[in-house]
């Protein structure tokens, strides 16, 4: 911007580039946010509510595009004040530039809060394959914990069946696994339950062994090779004492 003086003595003022209409002109822009929830989350659980909402900002250009870029605002619901059960609450902005207009979509929420808990259960290891190439056998599995705990909404947690612990056992192995398995809290139709399971992985080892049919044969093998020896041993020993009753025979005849 620049001043000129004229003749009758009137300033007139000129703006280049339009810079100051574009400072000053308003814009709005929609944006996606998560969604904070603040709860006492050792306390509670809570369901039912979108991850992320839209905000659609209106104010100056310049700060719409920093907010923009930036993010530098939250949006959220309170919950600290509702206890258990369904409840309709109202979203809020914290941390938005005072020049600057937010309509939050949706702008409320149902969510459902619940009471946490946190139960034991035992672990049921389930093998992928209990035989391997014909010849081994898989054996009995042992897990490093036979019981863990599982922590979540009431309903949830309620809901779980087992906990299970998965092993793949590959087709060609021939020597002991040991394997570290996520667990998997499931309910009576196999689906997987949304609790945490703590810890969420255990080491489970499983014996790989011969089969009977493999070690009777070695036993078998063993067995005629034995008697193959102690067969070659008495035929021996019968040829030194046939020779032996030859050698005096022969003497007794030359006395």
């Amino acid at each position: 911007m620049y001043v000129n003086g004229s003749k009758n003595g009137f300033l007139h003022q000129t703006t280049r580039n339009g810079n100051s209409t574009a400072l000053m002109s308003n814009k709005t822009e929609t944006m996606k946010m998560p969604l904070d929830l603040t709860v006492n989350s050792q306390k509670y659980v809570v369901t039912g509510y979108p991850q992320y909402v839209r905000v659609k900002i209106s104010g100056p250009s310049a700060l719409v595009t920093t907010t923009m870029n930036t993010q530098n605002f939250k949006v959220y619901a309170n919950l600290n004040n509702l206890g258990n059960g369904e409840h309709t609450v109202k979203l809020k902005t914290s941390g938005l530039n005072s020049e600057l207009r937010a309509r939050i979509i949706p702008a409320t929420i149902k969510v459902k809060i619940q009471p946490r808990i946190t139960t034991a259960l035992p672990v049921e290891v389930r093998l992928s394959a209990k035989t391997v190439n014909g010849n081994y056998k898989v054996g009995t599995p042992k897990a490093s914990l036979n019981t863990v705990q599982i922590t979540g909404a009431k309903s949830e947690v309620k809901r779980v069946a087992k906990v299970i612990a998965v092993v793949n056992v590959p087709k060609n192995a021939t020597s002991d696994l040991q394997q570290q398995v996520t667990l998997q809290a499931i309910d009576r139709r196999g689906q997987t339950v949304n609790v945490v399971v703590m810890p969420s992985t255990i080491s489970v080892t499983v014996p790989i062994n011969a089969s009977k049919s493999d070690s009777n044969s070695s036993s078998s093998s063993s067995s005629e090779s034995s008697s193959n020896k102690t067969s070659e041993s008495q035929s021996q020993s019968s040829q030194s004492e046939k020779s032996s009753s030859s050698e005096s025979s022969s003497d007794s005849s030359n006395s």
